[in-house]
């Protein structure tokens, strides 16, 4: 029963992807709920081309380019879920450039790559955590939709962990004393916060004075004294875990 309730997820919610990227792709995120299918460049055409050809076309131009736009280049065993459901294993590997994960039934070179739909009762778990596809306000405060891993997920306040990555242009070389710059992606991690009630996940500053403004008035001045006793380095993610678990109990 379950091989089959499995089966039907990936037909319902995974999509193939070499028609998908053929040409442009999207860039970064998608905004207010709708595709942003951009022109990054021709070049991240031609590095990523039709996914069931990317790992050739990366092996191709791996000097052409910096970084990757993968959190990692190769597919790792997850568990999917379906509302919180266990609906059977996968393996993935997160493109945090275009928000997309990508899923194989098995770790075979040999098997077609497709995307899991952007659907929020989905869920993969990285670390033991949930991923999921969310709705947040960013640093620019722009309503935008990507993928956030939940840390903490009990309590008044929520917090989750945002995998996104850019891509910069390369540059040639002025003149011949000088070297061409490689075109080259960058990966980046960011913190969110959910507070019950507030039917919105919003970007949070690593900074005790941003995360004490986030918090209510009766729990700011416990919220300081506690950072400072236990010398709590908000850049951390343990500690910043350890802040939003104390502003729970």
């Amino acid at each position: 029963m379950k091989n089959a309730v499995f089966t039907g997820v990936l037909a319902l919610f995974s999509i193939t992807l070499s028609a998908q990227f053929t040409g442009q792709i999207p860039t970064n995120t998608t905004t207010g709920g709708s595709s942003d299918m951009g022109a990054v460049s021709g070049a991240i055409s031609s590095l990523l081309g039709p996914i069931n050809e990317a790992d050739k076309k990366r092996e191709l131009n791996y000097d052409e380019f910096r970084g990757s736009p993968y959190t990692s280049n190769d597919f790792q065993s997850t568990t999917l879920l379906y509302k919180d459901e266990v609906v059977g294993d996968i393996f993935y590997r997160f493109n945090s450039l275009n928000q997309e994960i990508e899923i194989k039934t098995s770790n075979s070179q040999d098997e077609g790559i497709r995307a899991l739909g952007r659907d929020k009762e989905i869920a993969i778990m990285i670390d033991g955590r949930p991923m999921s596809f969310k709705t947040f306000i960013d640093k620019t405060d722009r309503t935008t939709n990507g993928y956030l891993v939940t840390l903490v997920d009990t309590g008044e306040y929520k917090l989750y962990k945002r995998f996104y990555a850019t891509f910069q242009e390369g540059l040639k070389a002025a003149n011949s004393f000088a070297k061409d710059v490689p075109a080259k992606f960058t990966q980046y991690v960011e913190y969110y916060l959910e507070r019950e009630g507030a039917n919105r996940v919003d970007y949070i500053k690593l900074k005790k004075g941003s995360v004490l403004k986030t918090v209510s008035n009766d729990k700011r001045n416990a919220l300081k004294d506690y950072i400072k006793e236990n010398e709590l380095n908000l850049r951390k993610e343990v500690d910043l875990v350890e802040v939003i678990r104390f502003l729970n109990s």
